[in-house]
């Protein structure tokens, strides 16, 4: 499969634009933000590959002039920007194989820790700096939606968004079961523990995609956010819990500054979830779901994080490993998403 098929990227483009001087183009409000956004998407990758060719090409023709008179300078700049635009190349192939119906959407990450207590509370904390770090790393904006401390250490919950420009299409090879294995800094006797914690990705659904909730089906409750201090806690009553009563969704805010804008915030994170599971069970209607609860089975983890007896880092869908647990840790992630996005294809 060629991932750099420019001819056709520039026909379907053409196509698409075409459509929009159509009279009737304006006329379905869905359709034409659906295809208003693919045009978005495709330019997008356009630009990015014509920019790498014309840097290519004149990093070409400065290779050339110091075949006649070479300059150390000239030719340190050279290997430095080859190197910045293998760099651009790699990430926009990888970019290449976001084409999900939700790839381009910010993203919202729930994390859980399993059963063990502080162990996999500390464990969830972890995954979330590791999160933050390659968002971070990439450019994306974090922003923290609902956090709950853990008793001694690490977290019970937390949910955050990721946003920027293919969040989802990238976070969606984290959703799973994640599996650590270390000596434990909790265990005085210095035993290896096992721990758990569940990922929870979901695109956040933006304003051209209709999800209709009857209010009568939601209970709203307000109430000060918890945590021992700093930002993590409000001195108002401004965090709201909002549940879905028929299939028992719960989803909490406590960031925001305002009541109003948490059970915004909140809202979106329900539909997110809603549109996820009517999607799972192939309903046609938000009122056809029964949101049934399933148990976690910890035994079906995607990843397997292991600093004892030996340091490796396996993902158990594509067989994809590092030896380097420290640099995963600290979200080097991409090899990962990569393989994840090419077993998708295959």
């Amino acid at each position: 499969m060629n991932l750099f098929d420019i001819t056709n990227l520039e026909l379907k483009l053409k196509e698409l634009e075409e459509q929009t001087t159509k009279p009737e183009f304006w006329g379905n409000n869905e359709e034409t933000a659906k295809i208003l956004s693919e045009i978005k998407r495709i330019k997008n990758k356009y630009i990015k590959y014509k920019e790498i060719e014309k840097e290519i090409n004149n990093l070409l023709e400065m290779s050339e002039l110091i075949k006649d008179e070479y300059d150390q300078e000239l030719a340190s700049e050279i290997i430095k920007n080859t190197k910045k635009e293998q760099k651009n190349l790699e990430k926009l192939q990888l970019e290449t194989l976001l084409s999900g119906k939700y790839d381009s959407n910010n993203s919202i990450i729930t994390i859980h820790p399993g059963a063990g207590g502080t162990e996999s509370q500390d464990w969830a904390e972890m995954l979330y700096r590791m999160y933050t770090r390659w968002a971070t790393k990439n450019e994306y904006e974090v922003k923290e939606l609902d956090f709950l401390e853990g008793d001694e250490a690490g977290i019970k919950s937390v949910t955050f968004e990721i946003i920027g420009p293919n969040a989802y299409g990238y976070m969606k090879s984290e959703k799973g079961v994640h599996r650590l294995v270390r000596i434990s800094p909790f265990d005085s006797g210095g035993r290896r523990h096992t721990s758990f914690a569940s990922v929870e990705v979901l695109p956040e659904i933006t304003e051209d995609i209709e999800i209709n909730i009857n209010p009568d089906d939601l209970r709203i409750d307000t109430y000060r956010a918890s945590g021992a201090g700093g930002q993590h806690i409000n001195k108002t009553s401004s965090a709201v819990r909002i549940t879905h009563i028929p299939t028992n969704i719960v989803v909490a805010c406590q960031s925001e500054r305002s009541q109003f804008q948490n059970k915004e915030t909140a809202m979106k994170m329900l539909k997110s979830k809603l549109l996820n599971l009517k999607e799972q069970e192939h309903k046609e209607k938000i009122e056809d779901l029964k949101g049934e609860q399933r148990e976690i089975s910890w035994g079906s983890q995607i990843r397997s994080y292991v600093f004892c007896p030996y340091t490796l880092v396996k993902d158990h869908r594509t067989n994809y490993e590092v030896g380097n647990v420290q640099s995963v840790i600290d979200g080097d992630l991409d090899g990962f998403m990569e393989s994840f996005l090419k077993n998708k294809l295959s």
